[in-house]
């Protein structure tokens, strides 16, 4: 695949994994009083959208022949804080505030150490 359809699959895994926290971080502030459905379809969503940024992220990693380097383990580390926060909004709804403030944190953190590729 071309860089190009990577880096679109990337934003949609960014867009959807996004959206679907947005969707458990506001059923948390409502105290779960969202559907069943409704939790079904976000969890869905957000599994897919972090399959779509692993599989082209490493796509693009391989595809500029980088390797793998400080800030792509970084990127990874952040994965794994985003996939585990559905269960922590779950389980510990009282933190949705906080994680209304740390995701897009999370998520600018990314793009920076994405675009920049800082070496450290």
């Amino acid at each position: 695949m071309s860089i190009e359809l990577y880096k679109l699959l990337h934003l949609l895994g960014v867009v959807l994994l996004f959206f679907a926290l947005g969707g458990f971080a506001l059923r948390a502030f409502s105290g779960g009083s969202a559907s069943e459905d409704g939790r079904k379809i976000a969890a869905i969503t957000h599994g897919v959208g972090l399959v779509l940024l692993l599989v082209s992220g490493f796509g693009l990693l391989a595809r500029y022949g980088l390797g793998f380097p400080t800030w792509a383990m970084v990127k990874v580390g952040i994965w794994l804080l985003l996939g585990g926060a559905i269960a922590l909004l779950r389980r510990m709804p009282w933190y949705a505030a906080i994680w209304w403030v740390v995701v897009p944190l999370l998520g600018l953190t990314a793009a920076y150490l994405g675009i920049f590729k800082p070496a450290f």
